[in-house]
């Protein structure tokens, strides 16, 4: 035991920039230009999944691309100047594609034989949903009762919901890689040959620029590889999945693009309201709800700051459902929830600085009013992204992990809890995936649509599956027994905005707003 030299740490301290340290201007426009890019993936496949199910052409399909960059980048700087203040990334969800699906599915909806118009007609329908829904998040946020239930989480309960934030995503990872794999395995080879064997190399100045920018230089070879191969005609006769995977000019984003559009609220008419759509959106809700929480914990690890005490992380929750509620007024055709790949991120460069992250919103707004500009970088195939996904997902999984080493690992109590959350985090949404798959519906498929889409969005997500058994089981077995093994000498202090007094150094809101709004 005595040649154990490293014991817990309460912070990272290989991490080179903070949440209030930042790089030099140059190093940190570049850093925000990366996340901006790393987010096109989920913001590129989300709507050219979903609106063709809705009847939309690719001139919808690249407007609601816009409207949902313009958006993200809005809900992305009022999360780091007024939310949480956490260097984190707000974009588009695939919780919600489920309930979308079901309120695609409608049969009101299906009647409609013009496509444009079924379209225009399923994206009121998806606003109003989202509009209502949002109001869970709103409440919840607002009124401090996520913060009140977020006294029942240990470290022993969170390590498997932060853990499953990564792990639950793994079929957009090598799944997806697979597709291409003479783009994707060359483009993670070379990410994680830059950002792990390089690092230490600089041939400019001291600037580590294979560790700081690994994914903006793997994105700018292998896609302008995979544009060669393009050109070259090795994609000519290969069958349609293969050639919408691997090819550089078949997303038809470009040419659909307009030169300059603006995205407004409500444009795409008054949104419609319907009891079952909206039962539906709420169980979306609260699996971002659930999934955000968990990536804040992991943020705030990898931006070296103390875990968000309750009145911050309440504050967060609150608004993104202001975030939820301009995915709805402005059509984005999906909800919003913190960015995991862009948590990753965080790590990989060691850059937990939270004025990239501002400057990034920036690049998400501007390129979305410009669309040619915006369409060129969303243009480039997915497997590069699923790539990337495969280090970065892994990479936050690891530091959900991470957090066992508050716990007694030597505990079978504890070894129970997190064994059993992380197996059924895992198989119980891969049964439901699957089912969903093979038969276009859920496995809950009763009568009621609307009682079909909550439960199977709600038992479809790792993270809240794994919440619910790791948080129930640590509250239920030996409670009382077993609270310093479960962490809680260490995890308590950071229950209240005064627990710690690094805290308001993380969490204090800018322009002397503390003073109106001061911490409860």
């Amino acid at each position: 035991m005595t040649d154990i030299t490293h014991p817990p740490m309460e912070q990272l301290q290989d991490l080179e920039y903070c949440i209030d340290s930042n790089p030099p201007w140059a190093e940190t426009i570049l850093l925000a230009f990366q996340n901006y890019i790393l987010m096109l993936g989920t913001s590129v496949m989300i709507p050219s999944s979903l609106v063709p199910l809705m009847g939309g052409n690719d001139g919808d399909k690249i407007r609601v691309i816009q409207t949902l960059l313009f958006v993200s980048g809005i809900n992305t700087l009022l999360q780091a100047l007024f939310g949480t203040r956490l260097p984190t990334v707000v974009g588009g969800s695939f919780a919600y594609v489920i309930p979308i699906i079901y309120i695609t599915g409608d049969s009101s909806l299906q009647r409609i034989s013009d496509p444009h118009e079924r379209f225009i007609q399923t994206m009121r329908a998806i606003q109003g949903a989202l509009i209502v829904a949002s109001s869970i998040q709103i409440i919840l946020g607002y009124s401090q009762l996520w913060g009140i239930f977020s006294r029942f989480f240990s470290p022993l309960g969170m390590a498997p919901v932060i853990g499953l934030v990564g792990l639950g995503l793994f079929e957009r990872g090598f799944p997806a890689v697979g597709n291409c794999v003479e783009i994707g395995i060359p483009m993670l080879l070379l990410v994680v040959g830059l950002s792990q064997f390089l690092k230490h190399i600089r041939p400019f100045r001291d600037i580590p620029i294979f560790e700081r920018f690994p994914v903006l230089i793997s994105v700018t070879f292998i896609w302008a590889y995979s544009h060669v191969l393009t050109a070259a005609g090795a994609y000519r006769h290969t069958p349609l999945r293969t050639q919408l995977n691997c090819r550089t000019d078949r997303a038809n984003l470009i040419s659909s693009a307009p030169w300059f559009k603006f995205p407004y609220p409500l444009q795409w008419g008054a949104p419609t309201f319907n009891a079952g759509h909206i039962i539906a959106m709420m169980a979306a809700v609260l699996v971002s709800l659930i999934e955000s929480t968990g990536a804040y914990k992991a943020a705030s690890r990898l931006a070296i700051a103390t875990p968000p005490p309750a009145y911050v992380l309440s504050r967060g929750i609150g608004w993104q459902g202001i975030g939820i509620l301009l995915d709805g007024l402005f059509g984005t055709g999906t909800g919003s929830t913190v960015s995991v790949e862009n948590v990753g991120l965080l790590g990989l460069t060691r850059v937990g600085s939270c004025r990239v992250v501002q400057i990034s919103a920036g690049f998400m707004i501007f390129f979305s009013i410009l669309g040619k500009f915006g369409a060129l970088f969303a243009s480039i195939p997915f497997p590069i992204f699923a790539a990337l996904y495969c280090v970065l997902f892994g990479l936050v999984a690891s530091v959900g992990l991470s957090f066992l080493q508050f716990t007694n690992m030597n505990s079978m109590r504890n070894l129970f809890i997190t064994g059993l959350s992380l197996f059924l985090g895992i198989s119980v949404p891969q049964f439901f995936n699957e089912f969903q798959s093979s038969s276009h519906h859920g496995p809950v498929h009763t009568h009621a649509g609307w009682f079909n889409g909550f439960l199977n969005t709600i038992f479809s997500s790792s993270a809240t599956v794994g919440l619910i058994v790791a948080v129930l089981l640590d509250n239920t077995l030996e409670v009382e027994k077993s609270k310093k093994d479960r962490g809680m000498p260490w995890w308590v202090k950071f229950r209240t905005f005064r627990g710690d007094n690094r805290n308001e150094e993380f969490y204090t809101l800018p322009f002397n707003l503390n003073r109106f709004f001061p911490p409860t």
